[in-house]
């Protein structure tokens, strides 16, 4: 079994704040983050490997050089391999260009039974990265997962969380997952772990490593742009009325006939 995660390097959001001129993420300061997503979807590949030591785990990520120290802790946590994805050329990608980019990169690393990623990047919040490297690879998926089932021959049974509780599905192999927060925790990296991961080599993929359509990567790929991230105005308190009933009602259809 070989398991293909994808992991994403995000602002801690506790920390970020938004430029008035720009519109923009003040990043400069502020400390970058695993996606905690993608943690929970490393975690449940690392049950898969701790249920049978013969998986290999093989973390993937498309980021700025300054990912990398992050991403060793992916290793430290038990992933046998790790590549980074990058290039200013990748620079400014959308969920469709990034889908992209790491659909490219999965298919260099090659020979994958599964492909794990979280459910959303706490950035973004669109869901819609790992549907796409789904569909630009042509494989059947599986989003909003929580917990895998089993494992079978040909086919992953797992529980997704629907609105209204769970459903049971198979799907057939290979397959894209994502995942929710399950029912374990990230494990924390073993002395041993962080060992080999202070040793470890990070493979860098760059758009010349890659046979990417230039017209489909970074900015000059992506058919949706940000056009501005602004901080919604806080809401003003409220009115609190008391008096009777008829009175009450009266005072607020008042109120409804002046708006309308």
């Amino acid at each position: 079994m070989r398991i293909i995660v994808c992991v994403k390097e995000v602002p801690d959001t506790t920390e970020v704040k938004i430029d008035p001129e720009t519109g923009t993420l003040i990043r400069k300061g502020v400390p970058a983050i695993l996606n905690p997503f993608d943690m929970y979807a490393l975690e449940a590949a690392l049950q898969i490997k701790d249920e049978d030591p013969d998986t290999e785990v093989i973390v993937v990520s498309m980021g700025p050089p300054s990912a990398e120290k992050n991403l060793r802790d992916t290793i430290a946590m038990g992933a046998d391999d790790v590549y980074l994805v990058t290039d200013r050329a990748f620079a400014g990608a959308d969920t469709h260009a990034t889908s992209y980019t790491l659909s490219e990169a999965i298919k260099f690393i090659g020979d994958y039974d599964l492909i794990f990623a979280g459910k959303q990047a706490i950035d973004g919040d669109t869901a819609q990265t790992g549907p796409g490297i789904a569909e630009w690879l042509g494989i059947p998926q599986a989003t909003f997962v929580k917990k895998v089932r089993e494992l079978r021959d040909n086919s992953i049974v797992v529980e997704r969380v629907t609105e209204s509780g769970y459903e049971v599905v198979e799907v057939e192999l290979p397959a894209v997952i994502t995942i929710v927060k399950g029912d374990r925790d990230p494990r924390l990296p073993s002395l041993r772990g962080m060992m080999r991961a202070k040793r470890a080599e990070i493979k860098k993929l760059t758009s010349e490593d890659l046979p990417v359509d230039k017209d489909k990567i970074g900015l000059a790929g992506s058919p949706t742009r940000v056009h501005k991230i602004f901080t919604p105005p806080r809401r003003k308190g409220g009115e609190k009325w008391e008096g009777e009933p008829a009175e009450l009602a009266a005072k607020l259809a008042k109120v409804i006939r002046e708006i309308v």
